[in-house]
Parts: C-alpha cells; sequence; structure tokens
C-alpha cells in the first residue's frame, strides 16, 4: 500500500513541475512574440494589457472569464487594456501565442512583456493582483 502512496505522489510532483515547466515555456514564447505582434500594435504604453483569448462556443468564458474582465476594466479603469481575440476567427493568433485553450489570459506589463499567464477562467481578484504586479 504504501509503495502505491509513493509512485501517487512521485506522479503528481512530476506533474506539477511538468505543467511548471510548460508555463514558463508559453510566457517565454508570448515574450518573444508580443514586441512585433500586429494584435498589440494600437495598445496604449502606459497601462498593463489582458489578452484574452475565447471562442464562441466557451461557456466558460461568457459566465465567467467576461464577467470577470468586466469587474477588472470597471475597478481599474485606464490602467488596464483589454485585447479580445476570438481564437476560432483568427487561429493564426492563438497558434502565434501558443493558445491551446480557451480561456486563456495573458498579462502584460507597461513595457509589453507577459508576465503571467491563466489557463481557464481567472477570477477578477486573481487578475487584480496580476496585473498589479506587472505595473509595479
Amino acid at each position: 500500500m504504501i509503495e502505491r502512496l509513493v509512485i501517487v505522489s512521485i506522479l503528481i510532483i512530476v506533474g506539477y513541475v511538468a505543467f511548471a515547466l510548460y508555463r514558463k515555456a508559453t510566457l517565454h514564447h508570448a515574450a518573444e512574440q508580443a514586441p512585433r505582434d500586429p494584435l498589440l500594435a494600437n495598445v496604449p504604453s502606459n497601462s498593463a494589457t489582458i489578452v484574452y483569448f475565447t471562442t464562441p462556443g466557451c461557456i466558460p468564458c461568457r459566465t465567467q472569464q467576461q464577467p470577470a474582465l468586466e469587474k477588472l476594466k470597471s475597478e481599474m479603469g485606464d490602467s488596464v487594456y483589454i485585447v479580445k481575440v476570438d481564437a476560432s476567427e483568427d487561429p493564426e493568433t492563438a497558434k502565434r501565442w501558443g493558445v491551446m485553450s480557451a480561456p486563456t489570459t495573458f498579462i502584460l506589463g507597461r513595457d509589453g512583456k507577459p508576465s503571467a499567464v491563466n489557463y481557464g477562467a481567472a477570477d477578477a481578484a486573481t487578475l487584480r493582483q496580476q496585473v498589479t504586479k506587472s505595473l509595479a
């Protein structure tokens, strides 16, 4: 019985490390992509940016992510700029950013470099914390 517990624990640790490495690689790829991406051509330089990937059939996008983004925008005003991308209409952009699921959000600082990525819906408090950190 103890052997099974050890094996499960090792698998959990390996899975966590693999996900952390994947997240780091995605941020690195996005950091290389962001400065020259036409998607960000009209982004104001004095604000943090959230690049939000969605699809029309994404229920969590409509019921969780969109309300969280609207709440964040109403709280933070012009200090945050949101770029919404429909990944089904613009699959090339989703591919450039390494997006595999919706919703996915990237948090970019004033310098345009990604500081965080969220796979799945992120609540307003998490987004606020990430945006505030990217503005510091």
